[in-house]
């Protein structure tokens, strides 16, 4: 601030000085102009004409005749005097009357040629402003008249003007000073009392922290509006360059996450689905710091990071389903080595006979699944995913079968552009949600089957996915719901991520290819979804919730 009041001191001592001088040169012109008219009247005055031209007349008796005159008029026009002269020089009247008849001391050779002379001077009254104009007569100066001004006379002129131009300084220098404190005070509050430097080292580090951090930042207002975002937060949201300033609700977010920057709670690690993408999003109260001069910490709005959970979260259904299928490999290895010692204890009984059919029988039934499935499903990726799920479901009692009229060929995919990645998604999440639904039904009911019916079918259109199960259904105002992140039927369950998200994800998929789900009633009693995933990628956004139809 000191510098301002530094800069401010000089700017209006420079104004006071140049208007000081500016004053006096004001004054100075003042005086002369004042004293050429008042010489100019005298000159042109009846009495001096007649005096001027009369030959006969000496110095006295033109001084008699002239000095009462002059005189007065020196009194009403506040000059310091008034000398009518001769030609050569020789005062006719003067204040001091000891200088009447003496020769005029300054210069008039421009008055003696039928011009005028403004000029400063120091004679016998001291310094002063004076002019000198001929008395013409029949085209002939005949006589000069001397108007002068004291220079004191001019400086007290001078300094009446000065003293308002020192007021004027001193209230500009009030007022520049007070609105400099003004000025610096708000901007310390602005900037919470930063200074210069310190304000774009800030700036600075704060720039580069948000450009390098991997996790996307989003800050907005009490009201709602977009503060502050980073480059991650704009690419993981897919939002526009114009995006600060507008309100989240018109940013066409996930209503998730709108929901968390609307509320008031904190929340940390929360699971939310976009159009492409399942991130992981922690909000909290942004608080504005206080500062020297600044206001009191108050909250600013909301501020959230987001991670891109994306990969993880497909690398943990792998792990989990490696998981089941390692358990069910180990139970089925416990099974199988209880079945061959049964063989071999067959063998050491002699009963060959019954051993080879036990041993037949156990192929048997296993080559059928294999055979059901690769006889409908010759896409190798797909295949796997079902015989998997389906060795599962025969661990916990359900029953997984391929309806005869299902057909994928080897390489339907690839003709039908559809992602094998989407494929998987919506047909592990979709069976294995089945299979929960089956085995609790059963369970409930306190026996019974347990079935979960799949369909698989590629035409020119797309690919087509339905899933049934013996499970208790869906009510009709669970149908859509149950396609929302963390709507769920069943408990936690251990699993890796918590329920709720399968579904969600399937619903993420179809929205992302623009696709269609229907929700009905089974024939096996239970749900029914049928997937339809066209050819080719699809809009973003086709709008999931106009999908759900149908519900039982």
């Amino acid at each position: 601030m000191w510098w301002q009041v530094a800069l401010v001191v000089a700017l209006v001592v420079v104004a006071a000085v140049l208007a000081t001088v500016d004053v006096r040169a004001d004054a100075r012109d003042g005086a002369g102009e004042r004293a050429e008219a008042v010489a100019v009247s005298v000159a042109d005055s009846p009495e001096v004409r007649e005096v001027a031209v009369d030959a006969d007349l000496d110095v006295a008796a033109r001084s008699a005749r002239l000095q009462p005159f002059v005189e007065r008029v020196r009194r009403d026009t506040g000059t310091s005097f008034v000398v009518v002269m001769a030609t050569d020089g020789t005062r006719w009247t003067h204040p001091d009357r000891g200088q009447i008849g003496r020769t005029y001391i300054g210069s008039r050779d421009a008055a003696l040629a039928g011009g005028r002379v403004v000029e400063t001077y120091t004679g016998t009254l001291g310094p002063s402003v004076r002019a000198v104009v001929p008395v013409v007569e029949g085209g002939d100066v005949v006589a000069l008249v001397a108007t002068g001004i004291s220079v004191t006379s001019v400086g007290e002129d001078a300094a009446d003007g000065l003293r308002l131009v020192l007021l004027a300084g001193a209230g500009v220098l009030a007022l520049a000073l007070g609105g400099s404190y003004l000025v610096a005070r708000r901007a310390r509050r602005l900037t919470l009392g930063l200074a210069g430097p310190e304000l774009a080292r800030m700036v600075t580090y704060y720039d580069a922290v948000l450009r390098s951090v991997r996790e996307g930042l989003l800050l907005v207002d009490a009201d709602g509006r977009v503060q502050l975002l980073n480059e991650e937060a704009r690419a993981l949201l897919d939002l526009p360059d114009d995006v600060v300033g507008r309100p989240v609700d018109d940013l066409g977010l996930p209503p998730g996450l709108v929901r968390l920057l609307r509320g008031d709670d904190d929340v940390a690690d929360e699971v939310v689905l976009t159009a492409s993408r399942v991130l992981v999003a922690s909000v909290r109260d942004a608080r504005a710091p206080s500062g020297a001069g600044a206001a009191p910490a108050h909250d600013a709005g909301r501020v959230m990071t987001l991670r891109d959970r994306t990969d993880l979260l497909a690398l943990s259904d792998e792990l989990e389903t490696t998981r089941s299928l390692a358990e069910a490999l180990r139970s089925q290895a416990h099974e199988q080595a209880n079945r061959l010692h049964t063989v071999v204890q067959l063998v050491e009984m002699g009963r060959s006979r019954e051993a080879v059919e036990l041993a037949v029988d156990e192929l048997a039934a296993a080559q059928a699944l294999t055979d059901q499935v690769v006889g409908a499903v010759a896409e190798p990726v797909v295949a796997a995913l079902l015989l998997g799920a389906s060795a599962r479901a025969a661990e916990r009692g359900v029953d997984v079968v391929v309806a005869g009229q299902s057909r994928l060929d080897e390489g339907a995919l690839d003709r039908t552009g559809t992602p094998v990645r989407d494929v998987l998604t919506v047909l592990g999440n979709l069976t294995d949600n089945a299979v929960d639904a089956a085995a609790a039904a059963r369970d409930a009911a306190g026996g019974g089957d347990a079935l979960v019916e799949v369909v698989l079918r590629a035409d020119d259109d797309g690919v087509v996915v339905e899933v049934s199960d013996s499970g208790a259904g869906l009510a009709p105002e669970d149908a859509e719901r149950a396609f929302r992140r963390g709507w769920s039927t069943k408990g936690d369950g251990g699993r890796l991520h918590g329920r709720g998200l399968g579904l969600a994800l399937v619903g993420q998929a179809v929205d992302r290819l623009g696709g269609r789900i229907d929700v009905s009633r089974s024939d096996l009693g239970g749900a029914c979804f049928a997937v339809r995933l066209p050819a080719g990628p699809g809009p973003s956004g086709a709008g999931r919730a106009d999908a759900v139809v149908g519900a039982p």
